[in-house]
């Protein structure tokens, strides 16, 4: 199967909804994760990235996320209200390869269905539309992202050294992991189970 970039659409889940993240929602996701304890783990660069106003958040996320070429999803409640927002991006159709990232939640929704919910419809989109390599990563030093990566059924693949520069001007080590489609069954079932056990 050849890979294609899914069609950025609204996705709806049992408790959440994933819909195409606008520039106009950044107002109201800075209300959701501007806030320290969401940068503390290296997200936005790490602490020195996060902005202390709206206006800031705003210049922030136009030249942060993948707007055009990655699909940006707000991630929403069945309420309405925006917790966090997931990309799934970096598509490299040639070697049928994606990337999740730019991941980010409210703290209130720590240790909730959000997340491996996103994370299910997310790896469904791509390989759905025949990717074969999904790519989950996080500073080295973030053990509660790796913890949560490793949890959703991604194999640890190695450390990238010196791989980018943080916010306050020093270099990241990065944690990476995948999923292949042929471990895909057995990941989305244990996915799927945890929201059955959440739900209970």
């Amino acid at each position: 199967m050849t890979a294609e970039r899914p069609a950025p659409r609204v996705i709806d889940g049992r408790f959440i909804q994933l819909s195409p993240l606008l520039r106009s929602d950044l107002p109201e996701l800075y209300r959701a994760i501007g806030t320290p304890e969401v940068f503390a783990g290296g997200y936005g660069g790490g602490p020195a990235g996060l902005r202390d106003s709206e206006a800031g958040f705003v210049e922030f996320g136009e030249k942060y996320y993948q707007w055009d070429v990655g699909n940006v999803y707000a991630v929403r409640l069945p309420t309405g209200e925006l917790v966090g927002t997931s990309t799934l991006g970096d598509f490299d159709e040639a070697t049928e390869s994606a990337h999740i990232g730019w991941t980010a939640f409210a703290p209130s929704v720590w240790g909730t269905a959000v997340n491996p919910e996103a994370k299910l419809l997310m790896l469904g989109e791509a390989f759905d539309n025949g990717f074969g390599r999904v790519k989950l990563q996080a500073d080295a030093l973030n053990t509660r992202s790796r913890a949560a990566i490793t949890k959703l059924g991604a194999r640890f693949e190695g450390i990238t050294r010196r791989h980018m520069l943080r916010a306050d001007g020093s270099w990241r080590d990065t944690a990476v992991f995948s999923i292949l489609v042929d471990e895909w069954p057995a990941v989305r079932a244990g996915l799927e189970q945890r929201l059955v056990d959440a739900g209970q």
